[in-house]
């Protein structure tokens, strides 16, 4: 039912982690995608159609070695980052398949619609019937404001796909320009309340056996975190009212082993810890 491995194989190699769930890792990592872009194939496997989620980057023997998968149907994304929508619009011109996403800029009309699969921006709380299998919507916003996850259960097997709300390896990065932390944790919160046992298919890094234990050290990391900003900044002397914080500085003292490709990012997650601590009211 399940792979042997918790090891993504090479890019272009179409791996069969559930019996309803397929990863094609993307050809694109980097420090911020880890191993590239997970697109996801799903479909029940009596069906000869399938939803993919996230075509990822624009990358012609990706998309290509997607599209001869299955039939394709309906496509589904996670989030706006170009890493997992780059490929959006030739994947839909390839395949026909209409696409949908919360943001209603991001969505295609197609001509391979079926019924179930629905049309226009994806609602919170919505069920998605395609390819056999049975989705249901999640916004998870945070990461960006229009991040979701997508929740099933087939046969008895419950999994989740993540997006970038949770990867497989690492943490996820929510940066000041279009995350926000407070919806975050709020977001990993909810996640904590799957019912069952949830596999994990993140869009980045390999499967996990357990969603919701997962979205729990997910949480603990980030409150860890925040007490780390709160004690840098009593030894800064920061936070005062009218007081200019350097985010700099704070990842100087919390993220002192950052390796310097990543260290903007740092510096963007520390803003967003800071606007935080100022929704909270603990920063001036």
């Amino acid at each position: 039912m399940t792979s042997s491995t918790l090891e993504h194989p090479a890019p272009g190699t179409p791996r069969r982690v559930l019996d309803f769930a397929t990863v094609l890792l993307a050809r694109n990592p980097n420090a911020m995608t880890l191993d590239g872009t997970n697109t996801w194939l799903v479909g029940a496997p009596e069906f000869d159609e399938r939803i993919v989620i996230d075509p990822g980057p624009s990358e012609r023997e990706h998309l290509r070695k997607l599209r001869e998968q299955a039939r394709i149907t309906g496509v589904l994304l996670t989030h706006h980052h170009p890493d997992h929508t780059e490929g959006v619009a030739e994947f839909a011109e390839l395949t026909g398949a209409p696409v949908r996403a919360l943001d209603p800029e991001l969505c295609v009309d197609g001509t391979a619609r079926k019924p179930g699969f629905g049309s226009g921006p994806l609602r919170e709380g919505e069920t998605i019937d395609a390819a056999g299998v049975r989705l249901r919507v999640m916004a998870t916003p945070g990461h960006t404001a229009d991040s979701l996850c997508l929740h099933t259960e087939h046969d008895g097997v419950a999994a989740l796909f993540s997006g970038d709300s949770i990867l497989g390896r690492g943490t996820t990065v929510v940066a000041a320009e279009d995350g926000d932390l407070g919806s975050y944790l709020e977001s990993l919160r909810r996640l904590t309340e799957l019912a069952g046992s949830t596999w994990l298919l993140p869009g980045h890094g390999p499967e996990q056996p357990d969603a919701r234990q997962t979205a729990a050290t997910y949480l603990e990391h980030r409150r860890q975190r925040l007490d780390q900003v709160r004690a840098a900044l009593r030894k800064l002397g920061g936070g005062e009212p009218g007081e200019v914080v350097d985010p700099g500085e704070v990842v100087d003292i919390v993220y002192a082993d950052v390796d310097p490709t990543v260290r903007p990012a740092a510096e963007s997650t520390v803003r967003a810890q800071l606007n935080h601590l100022r929704e909270l009211g603990e920063l001036g």
